[in-house]
């Protein structure tokens, strides 16, 4: 195992501690079991190993941190590795990018069920449905999901201080108070339109700006032509329905869908296009919206789609509109940060009982005010009043 060993120390070297995401503070590291969800690009491998480095800090026989599609898994099991990692004093294992191997839910059945004084950790794309694989692990793990980066977070890989998140109670408490604390550091608007445009993943670090939406790009292809194809059995001509589906909506987003339009032009059912929704959707491509009146099923058409973040959107057009890149930034946001978001009669998204309204500086009230307990999220604005706040301020959440 020492060629584990060393390709773990290979990693190690290259991670340092000037910057967490906020996941690696809400993960529970004392369950049994661990997963990691996300789509690629936002630091799931990072994640675990800095906190192998830099909070679990165990002798280095004791953790291991192993990516599925190791050489080493040629010729060897993920159960015969974590056998021989567990007599030689392993007791923290990290497994990344799991879906890339064959029976993965099976043997890490049967490792959380042989070695119990063994913590395991795997990370996955997105796109996998953990529960639903050949065993059953639903009573052994608990997931987490990594979405890409805050407008907080993009602005401390900055070297800005922002140690503290604020809801959307806070924003509508306190948002006067906030904005005063933020333009004690920076002027927002500027370095929110950079974030728009290539700061959610943090891929930004380690490319030069010219170069993120070739590989946004070709991180789209990966997920739909490796992610998944794995995780839905897809054949390369469904695959290439997927990615044709993907350029039929980014071209119009936000996008109305009309279902049989799109069956028609696919030459698929309608059931595979509501699937391929749904999959886009898990994929950490797409954010389906559903009217505020209706339930949601797999079957149910949405009522609008939107890319899931504002990189993809620059990534797959030239001239994003203004307004779709309003609306998608907050989508997004209210979504990563685990708020039950519908389409309303009036205005643009519903939360609990509020109404939002998007909009630039000039964005009045007139279509929601008379219909209660309602925000409008204007751009191009430092700092708000009475219901009117900053959008970038909806990036300050987690």
């Amino acid at each position: 195992m020492d060629i584990l060993y060393e390709f773990q120390d290979n990693l190690m070297s290259q991670v340092n501690d000037s910057f967490f995401r906020y996941l690696l503070d809400d993960l529970n590291w004392n369950q049994r079991m661990l997963a990691i969800k996300g789509a690629r690009g936002t630091g799931k491998t990072t994640l675990m190993l800095q906190y192998i480095k830099y909070r679990l800090k165990a002798p280095r026989e004791e953790s291991l941190y192993v990516t599925a599609d190791h050489y080493w898994f040629y010729t060897h099991n993920l159960v015969e590795t974590a056998d021989r990692f567990y007599k030689n004093g392993g007791r923290y294992l990290f497994i990344d990018e799991v879906h890339k191997y064959p029976n993965w839910s099976r043997e890490l059945k049967n490792i959380y069920d042989g070695y119990p004084q063994l913590r395991i950790v795997f990370s996955s794309s997105s796109a996998l449905d953990i529960y639903r694989g050949e065993a059953d692990l639903s009573r052994r793990v608990i997931t987490y999901e990594l979405p890409g980066l805050s407008f907080r977070e993009f602005l401390v890989l900055q070297g800005f201080r922002f140690p503290n998140v604020y809801s959307l109670n806070d924003i509508i408490k306190d948002h006067a108070a906030i904005s005063t604390a933020v333009l004690q550091q920076l002027q927002p608007l500027p370095w929110f339109k950079k974030y728009l445009r290539w700061g959610y993943l943090p891929i930004f670090t380690e490319s030069n700006t010219e170069e993120i939406p070739s590989r946004i790009s070709q991180i789209i292809n990966t997920i739909i032509e490796t992610d998944l194809s794995y995780a839905e059995s897809y054949t390369v001509a469904t695959a290439f329905k997927i990615k044709k589906l993907l350029g039929v909506l980014a071209a119009s987003v936000p996008f109305k869908p009309n279902v049989s339009e799109l069956s028609r032009r696919l030459d698929a059912g309608r059931e595979y296009i509501y699937a391929w929704m749904q999959h886009l959707q898990r994929a950490r491509l797409l954010n389906l919206l559903h009217s505020s009146t209706k339930g949601v099923s797999a079957l149910q058409k949405p009522e609008k789609l939107y890319l899931e973040n504002t990189s993809l959107l620059y990534a797959l057009q030239a001239a994003p509109d203004v307004g779709n890149i309003r609306e998608t930034f907050l989508l997004n946001q209210l979504v990563n940060q685990k708020h039950a978001v519908s389409l309303p009669a009036s205005g643009d998204f519903l939360v609990n009982d509020m109404l939002i309204e998007v909009g630039g500086k000039s964005k009045t009230a007139r279509q929601v005010k008379s219909k209660g307990n309602y925000m409008i999220a204007a751009d191009d604005i430092e700092t708000g009043i009475g219901t009117k706040v900053p959008l970038w301020m909806l990036g300050m959440g987690y």
